[in-house]
Protein backbone atom coordinates (compact mmCIF):
# COMPACT_ATOMS: atom_id res chain seq x y z
CA UNK A 1 0.00 0.00 0.00
CA UNK A 2 1.17 3.51 -0.67
CA UNK A 3 0.70 6.49 1.60
CA UNK A 4 -0.48 9.72 -0.02
CA UNK A 5 1.47 11.79 2.54
CA UNK A 6 -1.51 12.65 4.72
CA UNK A 7 -1.74 9.25 6.36
CA UNK A 8 -4.40 7.95 4.01
CA UNK A 9 -3.94 5.01 1.67
CA UNK A 10 -3.86 6.08 -1.97
CA UNK A 11 -6.57 4.61 -4.22
CA UNK A 12 -3.98 2.90 -6.40
CA UNK A 13 -3.20 0.53 -3.55
CA UNK A 14 -6.33 -1.58 -3.79
CA UNK A 15 -5.57 -5.01 -2.37
CA UNK A 16 -8.90 -6.52 -3.34
CA UNK A 17 -10.72 -5.84 -6.61
CA UNK A 18 -13.48 -3.24 -6.42
CA UNK A 19 -16.48 -4.23 -8.53
CA UNK A 20 -19.37 -2.05 -9.62
CA UNK A 21 -22.32 -3.20 -11.73
CA UNK A 22 -24.90 -1.13 -13.55
CA UNK A 23 -27.42 -3.15 -15.53
CA UNK A 24 -25.55 -5.48 -17.88
CA UNK A 25 -22.26 -3.61 -17.43
CA UNK A 26 -19.67 -4.62 -14.82
CA UNK A 27 -16.52 -2.71 -13.96
CA UNK A 28 -13.66 -4.10 -11.91
CA UNK A 29 -10.77 -2.03 -10.60
CA UNK A 30 -7.61 -3.63 -9.23
CA UNK A 31 -3.83 -3.33 -9.09
CA UNK A 32 -1.75 -6.04 -10.72
CA UNK A 33 1.85 -6.32 -11.94
CA UNK A 34 2.59 -2.62 -11.38
CA UNK A 35 -0.54 -1.39 -13.14
CA UNK A 36 -3.86 0.05 -12.10
CA UNK A 37 -6.49 -1.72 -14.20
CA UNK A 38 -10.09 -0.80 -14.79
CA UNK A 39 -11.75 -3.63 -16.68
CA UNK A 40 -15.25 -3.67 -18.15
CA UNK A 41 -17.51 -6.58 -19.13
CA UNK A 42 -20.76 -6.48 -21.06
CA UNK A 43 -22.54 -9.31 -22.86
CA UNK A 44 -19.34 -11.33 -23.28
CA UNK A 45 -17.33 -8.31 -24.53
CA UNK A 46 -14.45 -6.80 -22.57
CA UNK A 47 -12.36 -3.64 -22.53
CA UNK A 48 -9.74 -2.35 -20.12
CA UNK A 49 -7.99 0.89 -19.22
CA UNK A 50 -4.57 0.55 -17.58
CA UNK A 51 -2.04 2.94 -16.09
CA UNK A 52 1.23 2.38 -14.27
CA UNK A 53 0.87 2.37 -10.50
CA UNK A 54 2.80 5.63 -10.13
CA UNK A 55 0.20 7.41 -12.26
CA UNK A 56 2.77 9.25 -14.37
CA UNK A 57 2.09 7.51 -17.66
CA UNK A 58 -0.54 7.67 -20.33
CA UNK A 59 -3.58 5.46 -20.05
CA UNK A 60 -3.57 2.35 -22.23
CA UNK A 61 -6.78 0.99 -23.73
CA UNK A 62 -6.84 -2.75 -24.36
CA UNK A 63 -9.48 -5.23 -25.50
CA UNK A 64 -8.95 -7.02 -22.15
CA UNK A 65 -6.79 -6.51 -19.06
CA UNK A 66 -4.05 -8.72 -20.49
CA UNK A 67 -4.61 -7.86 -24.15
CA UNK A 68 -2.38 -5.88 -26.48
CA UNK A 69 -2.50 -2.11 -26.23
CA UNK A 70 -4.81 -0.52 -28.81
CA UNK A 71 -4.23 3.16 -28.05
CA UNK A 72 -2.80 5.55 -25.41
CA UNK A 73 -4.49 8.62 -23.99
CA UNK A 74 -3.56 11.39 -21.56
CA UNK A 75 -7.12 11.94 -20.39
CA UNK A 76 -9.33 9.48 -18.56
CA UNK A 77 -12.43 10.68 -20.45
CA UNK A 78 -10.83 9.90 -23.80
CA UNK A 79 -9.76 6.44 -22.61
CA UNK A 80 -13.28 5.76 -21.34
CA UNK A 81 -14.72 6.87 -24.70
CA UNK A 82 -12.55 4.29 -26.47
CA UNK A 83 -13.41 1.54 -23.97
CA UNK A 84 -17.10 2.35 -24.38
CA UNK A 85 -16.74 2.14 -28.16
CA UNK A 86 -15.26 -1.35 -27.80
CA UNK A 87 -18.33 -2.36 -25.78
CA UNK A 88 -20.82 -0.58 -28.06
CA UNK A 89 -22.13 1.72 -25.32
CA UNK A 90 -21.87 5.40 -24.44
CA UNK A 91 -19.03 6.41 -22.09
CA UNK A 92 -21.52 7.69 -19.51
CA UNK A 93 -22.92 4.13 -19.30
CA UNK A 94 -19.62 2.78 -17.94
CA UNK A 95 -19.68 2.35 -14.16
CA UNK A 96 -16.43 3.69 -12.68
CA UNK A 97 -15.59 2.67 -9.11
CA UNK A 98 -14.49 5.60 -6.94
CA UNK A 99 -11.00 4.09 -6.53
CA UNK A 100 -10.45 4.42 -10.29
CA UNK A 101 -11.90 7.91 -10.74
CA UNK A 102 -8.50 9.63 -10.49
CA UNK A 103 -6.83 7.72 -13.32
CA UNK A 104 -5.21 9.79 -16.06
CA UNK A 105 -2.60 12.50 -16.19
Amino acid sequence: MSDSGDGETAPDSTDEPVTETDGDMTAEYYVQDGERILGFRRDGQTAAVAQNIEGYAMLKVRPSADGDELERYYGFDMALDHAAELLDVAAHDLPVPDDAADMGM
